[in-house]
């Protein structure tokens, strides 16, 4: 039998490409479709909540070409993760402070007492990957005399703005207050209510309707975690904030500015900056508060508590916590009719504590132009885990230990 010959084949230049373009397609990709990311740290306490933050100069690095909205964060039980990418780079690298794409990737994960090692796989995906709820909101109110209001899924803040401190025409019956001091609002609710309460007006969220309430008092007061000038008798204050800007605004973490126009604090000239780090989660809100001057090398900076943080009637209860190895200055507060709430402030590099008619408070030495850090925080015990001065003692410490022992992020491609 004759051999069969198979007729010879020249495919055409046309089909040459594309089995050309099929191949590239189908071939393995030059880079790692996957990048793990291991965490560990060295305390034996649970850390709930820690933000695990990834420049993303690494994660291009290792997945060339990944777009913020084409990728999935795993942990090691394959669970996917709510993420965030920024464009809130270093001042350095961003003098102008418009804002550079890509800053880093944010997640988050709850380590447990005695886990002190965790590890997370980074993908690219075909898919996009849609926003994920956010538990953070930071926001100007214009609608309520240039506030300025932030909150996370724990707990709610706002301050004061120009509008506020504006003088009032005679006759006119606008409030007016004068004050650089930060206010609380007290949830019950894990969700956003900062939009809804204003919403339904002022005498309305000084009672609670369900989601929690607005009891704190700041008034002329640093409110909990206000700032000023300590010249070793009085603390010398700014007015109400002269401008904000919001550089990320969730879902796991806001970050935005305050800026006070410069004041007098015996006769040194001295502006802030301050910068707000919110993040989901937790119950202490970072600040980098930068204060600019001219003529002493350093100032010292008190960061305060008011005295008097309550509602008439309420008859507080006021336990005054300091504590120079965390170190911090705390509060808590029993009333008569709206439970128990605790403030503080941790800043590592204070050296004492002080107090003026209507302020305690905690300083710390500060160079121009260089951020001092601290951290300002609150709880209910209607609303929180913190049921009692002993509860709450505790959690600061934890935090203050939290600041001791920072995360070790190593980061290296999928095997």
């Amino acid at each position: 039998m004759p051999a069969v010959t198979a007729p010879c084949f020249r495919p055409s230049a046309t089909t040459l490409a594309m089995l050309a373009a099929m191949s590239a397609f189908t071939a393995p990709a030059a880079h790692a479709a996957a990048m793990n990311v291991t965490v560990t740290h060295t305390l034996e306490q649970a850390r709930p909540a820690e933000t695990i933050a990834i420049a993303w100069s690494e994660v291009n690095r290792l997945l060339p070409g990944a777009l913020l909205q084409r990728i999935a964060v795993r942990d090691a039980k394959g669970k996917l993760l709510p993420y965030q990418v920024t464009n809130v780079a270093p001042q350095a690298k961003d003098p102008d402070n418009r804002g550079i794409a890509y800053g880093e990737l944010l997640f988050q994960h709850d380590f447990a007492a005695g886990e002190t090692s965790a590890t997370f796989t980074i993908e690219t995906t075909d898919t996009v990957t849609p926003p994920f709820p956010s538990k953070v909101s930071a926001r100007y109110v214009q609608e309520r005399l240039d506030d300025f209001a932030w909150e996370n899924d724990k707990v709610a803040h706002r301050t004061y703005g120009p509008a506020l401190g504006a003088p009032a025409a005679a006759g006119s019956g606008k409030e007016v207050l004068v004050t650089s001091g930060l206010d609380i609002w007290f949830k019950r609710v894990g969700y956003p209510v900062v939009d809804r309460w204003y919403n339904k007006g002022h005498d309305h969220y000084h009672h609670d309707e369900g989601e929690g309430m607005d009891m704190y008092n700041v008034g002329k007061t640093r409110g909990a975690g206000g700032t000023g000038v300590w010249d070793g008798k009085t603390l010398h204050t700014g007015r109400n904030y002269a401008a904000w800007k919001v550089l990320a605004n969730g879902p796991l973490r806001a970050i935005f500015e305050l800026h006070y126009d410069r004041w007098d604090a015996a006769g040194v000239q001295v502006s802030e900056v301050k910068r707000f780090t919110v993040d989901a989660g937790r119950y202490f809100d970072q600040v980098d508060s930068t204060f600019t001057f001219a003529g002493p090398s350093r100032l010292n900076v008190a960061v305060g508590l008011n005295k008097t943080p309550t509602d008439k009637g309420q008859d507080p209860v006021i336990a005054v916590m300091t504590d120079a190895a965390g170190p911090s200055l705390a509060q808590w507060v029993t009333q008569k009719s709206h439970g128990a709430f605790g403030t503080a402030v941790i800043v590592p590099t204070s050296t004492g504590f002080a107090d003026d008619a209507l302020n305690h408070l905690i300083v710390a030495p500060v160079t121009s132009g260089q951020p001092l850090r601290y951290y300002t925080g609150a709880a209910w015990d209607r609303a929180s885990p913190y049921q009692t001065r002993d509860d709450w003692r505790t959690l600061i410490a934890q935090e203050a230990a939290r600041l001791r022992a920072p995360l070790t992020i190593k980061v290296s491609g999928a095997r």
